[in-house]
């Protein structure tokens, strides 16, 4: 197999699989790795996260590679970041400089160990790796998993919220890299290592003013959710630290929504009808309570999904084709939907970010909150329950579309959840990339549900609407039917 063939897609997925799954390229990769590791550390397994590919651009994968350190019990975990580039230039190597500068204050702070460099690279397979916390883009990574600078940095947040004085607070913490990502984002988690000291705390980075922005969206939607959520609330953020431009936010009592559609029991109903009503409470929000909001149209949807899927027509021809037509047809349906102004809107609204916690629902993630059409919340629950149904082959999945809905639509124009619909199914094709890894044996046969899923949407709403509709013979790459018209 050739490295070449495999980054401009002329190898298909059997390519791509076979630069993550084989026993070559795994080799070559733990070879590297290896010789970045002071002795007498030793490599265990390393766990692929995820992988993202640009057909004639690169294959990016992230692993949590496991470290055995002499003299202590299992293994210490440490994430990577592994590029394969058609040129061989990978991201990482744009700032020489400034990541030879990083390397040489992780080593002096202690957070490479047991590392003894943080990149390493292999020209003949245009790879470029990146060990955490080495990041060009969010330098203040290296002394965020200090735990010298986490102890202060925690000290003076719990200060500065009004934290009674005389709490005892840790004085020593572990530090979890909970997502690794290299010139996108990095979440931590930091957990007390005294006894009965406060609970765990999450750090998420940004740059430039992004974090500041994202901490007063979410500390005014919590207070305004205070006061107006009836049983709704919102995580209020801990602090913004904008030297190390991070915002800090107290561990939550309870479970994500998405725990509890695993599988599904007669208590679901409820908690969906829940979730449903307090996102009518969002869209309820004013919306100069969240301050200035980036617009964001259907248009810009519409290009993410394009963006998302752009690896598929390389991989799976027809399926590529099938999901352009998708797009059209969204695109003439959208033009002929009655609109409405656009409110408050989360804009990642799914079932990971909808808490069940003690006496109430709390909501997440705030980063991504805009002015936009309402709908796109409603379509972007509708796609998140429809993969959790896929992937556990639950029965049941309208139902629990319209228990939400029953929470949800009182008052509701019924030319909204039309577009809601029409949100739907481009999200199902959105979510291709995070819900089917392309490591998956299945990945091919997932996605091609997954788009099925999308087509069958669409089809239910042109014919609500009217309009001839296109259908899908599920089963294979080759069983997308296209122009059999009604």
């Amino acid at each position: 197999m050739n490295i070449a063939d495999v980054l401009s897609g002329d190898a298909k997925l059997e390519g791509v699989q076979w630069v993550l799954l084989s026993a070559t390229p795994r080799r070559a990769l733990r070879g590297q790795l290896r010789a970045l590791l002071s002795a007498p550390a030793m490599l265990g397994p390393c766990h692929l996260q995820h992988a993202i590919f640009r057909p004639g651009r690169k294959l990016k994968a992230y692993y949590d590679a496991r470290v055995h350190i002499e003299g202590t019990e299992g293994y210490c975990v440490r994430p990577i970041a592994v590029t394969w580039t058609v040129d061989g230039e990978a991201d990482g190597r744009q700032g020489r400089d400034a990541l030879a500068e990083l390397q040489a204050e992780a080593l002096r702070q202690g957070v490479a160990a047991p590392f003894r460099q943080l990149t390493a690279e292999l020209p003949e397979w245009g790879m470029h790796i990146q060990v955490s916390p080495l990041d060009a883009q969010f330098p203040q990574l290296v002394r965020l998993l200090d735990p010298r600078h986490v102890r202060d940095m925690l000290a003076a947040a719990h200060a500065a919220s009004g934290v009674a004085s005389d709490q005892p607070r840790p004085d020593r913490y572990a530090v979890t890299s909970i997502r690794y990502r290299p010139s996108s984002c990095h979440v931590l988690r930091y957990d007390s290592l005294d006894a009965t000291k406060g609970g765990a705390v999450f750090a998420k980075l940004y740059t430039g003013e992004e974090g500041a922005h994202a901490f007063r969206a979410a500390r005014d939607v919590a207070d305004w959710l205070a006061e107006h959520g009836e049983g709704v609330a919102a995580v209020r953020p801990l602090a913004y630290v904008a030297e190390d431009r991070v915002v800090l936010y107290q561990g939550l009592s309870g479970a994500p929504l998405s725990k509890h559609l695993r599988r599904p029991g007669p208590g679901v109903a409820g908690c969906l009808e829940r979730a449903g009503a307090a996102l009518h409470a969002l869209h309820r929000l004013p919306q100069a309570v969240a301050g200035p909001l980036q617009p964001h149209d259907f248009a810009a949807e519409a290009r993410m999904a394009v963006r998302a899927s752009d690896h598929i027509p390389a991989l799976l021809p027809s399926v590529g084709a099938a999901i352009d037509a998708l797009l059209d047809r969204a695109r003439e349906v959208h033009e002929r939907l009655p609109q409405e102004p656009p409110t408050f809107a989360h804009r990642d609204f799914k079932s990971e970010h909808v808490w069940l916690t003690p006496g109430q629902l709390t909501l997440i993630d705030f980063d991504r909150c805009c002015l936009a059409d309402p709908a796109l919340d409603v379509g972007k629950f509708f796609a998140d329950l429809q993969c959790w149904y896929a992937a556990y082959d639950q029965p049941g999945l309208e139902q629990a579309q319209e228990r939400f809905l029953a929470g949800y639509a009182p008052g509701a124009p019924e030319e909204r959840l039309l577009r809601a619909r029409l949100y739907e199914a481009l999200e199902l094709v959105r979510m291709s990339v995070p819900r089917v890894p392309l490591f998956n044996h299945d990945w091919a046969s997932r996605t091609v549900r997954l788009i099925a899923r999308a087509q069958t949407v669409m089809n239910d709403l042109e014919l609500v609407l009217g309009l001839p509709a296109t259908y899908y013979c599920g089963g294979s790459d080759d069983l997308f039917a296209r122009g059999n018209q009604l």
